[in-house]
């Protein structure tokens, strides 16, 4: 089940298209499997060619996935993560950026900031390390 923080906080993290787009996958508004006019048919103000290419870049970071099997001459897309796991791994990604950047430094800043949480706050975090 998708927390609503969970989905504000990733669209968030999108592009203002982007965020309109996997909000309406997200929230179930657009049926699986689904085609580039399924998700126009959403956003008539826009033109197709927009829309396409954006699905198609959500395709390409991995947040939608295509059904290579389809015979259909459009492709027809899925959701690949769902709001939470999108997070974690945007989360990892720039923790290892950072990691990269600053070395121990950066480490040290995590401890540090770890040190000041509230038992609610660890309790929180405790559940989001488990699968």
């Amino acid at each position: 089940m998708t927390s609503d923080r969970d989905l504000s906080a990733a669209v968030r993290l999108l592009g203002p298209l982007e965020g309109r787009i996997m909000r309406l996958v997200w929230t179930g508004r657009i049926a699986e499997p689904f085609t580039v006019r399924d998700v126009n048919a959403h956003l008539q103000e826009l033109a197709y060619t927009t829309v396409m290419t954006t699905v198609s870049r959500l395709a390409e970071k991995e947040l939608l996935v295509t059904d290579e099997a389809s015979q259909r001459r459009a492709y027809l897309y899925r959701l690949a993560l769902p709001p939470g796991e999108f997070l974690r791994r945007f989360s990892e990604a720039q923790v290892d950026d950072l990691v990269a950047r600053f070395g121990d430094v950066a480490l040290a800043a995590f401890a540090g900031r770890l040190s000041t949480l509230s038992p609610v706050q660890r309790r929180r975090l405790e559940q989001r390390r488990k699968p």
